[in-house]
């Protein structure tokens, strides 16, 4: 079935320690839609549900990973090295930037990162404000039919982090890392209190009778309980 424009709301209430009992409410959207083959038009794209989202409240928007095109990583092509773009004076990041500044929401970026011989599946924190708060590498790099990402990627070495933003401090990790209960913790134990996993792949392309869904949503029904965390991904949300 062909993926279609998708923009899903969570809210998400953090409890803390007043004399009135308070607590902060933070909305989380996730945007989702069928890439074309051309930057221009899929940053167009993104933009316009980033401002549909915010329109119905979000304050974090998350985008789905590699947004800039089509998920390049089924074939092993010389010539798809031409998509990665150094982080620094990255364009899209900058665009993206004087988006979040100009509606006041937390936006992740996804992007293909070239640095110096490596390159890197990666995405960058944008703060409310526009402030970049820093850089996430993917850690976990699948090789398998219709993901041969390790042709492209190197493994990330960043680490684990999380980001103090406007709203919450939050964790992201990209796409496989979300199998992984220590990606979940590590992020946990720095404070973050919603995990963000931007992700461009579903299926199993290797046999069209397996449909692991169930089984994806219960590891992140697993991360979210173990961690007491919100975890927040495409099309499904969890508390």
């Amino acid at each position: 079935m062909p993926m279609t424009e998708k923009v899903a709301i969570a809210s998400g209430r953090k409890e803390e320690e007043k004399d009135n009992g308070g607590g902060r409410n933070v909305k989380v959207a996730a945007v989702q839609f069928a890439c074309t083959d051309s930057p221009s038009d899929n940053l167009a794209t993104a933009e316009r549900l980033i401002r549909e989202a915010h329109i119905k409240g979000a304050d974090i928007i998350l985008i789905q990973e590699l947004f800039e095109g089509h998920y390049f990583c089924q074939a092993q092509r010389e010539d798809f090295f031409k998509r990665a773009k150094p982080y620094k004076n990255n364009p899209t990041i900058q665009k993206m930037q004087e988006i979040a500044k100009e509606l006041g929401v937390v936006l992740p970026v996804s992007f293909f990162e070239e640095a110096n011989n490596a390159h890197y599946n990666s995405i960058a924190i944008i703060d409310a404000d526009g402030t970049d708060l820093g850089l996430y590498r993917k850690s976990h790099i699948p090789d398998g039919p219709g993901y041969q990402e390790k042709y492209y990627f190197n493994p990330g070495d960043t680490g684990f982090k999380a980001f103090t933003t406007k709203y919450t401090k939050i964790g992201l990790a990209i796409c496989w890392d979300q199998w992984f209960p220590e990606a979940a913790r590590a992020m946990a134990l720095q404070g973050a209190e919603i995990l963000l996993y931007p992700t461009a792949i579903g299926s199993e392309p290797q046999d069209s009778g397996l449909d692991s869904c169930e089984h994806w949503k219960r590891v992140m029904q697993g991360h979210a309980e173990a961690n007491l965390v919100l975890i927040h991904c495409f099309f499904c949300v969890y508390l």
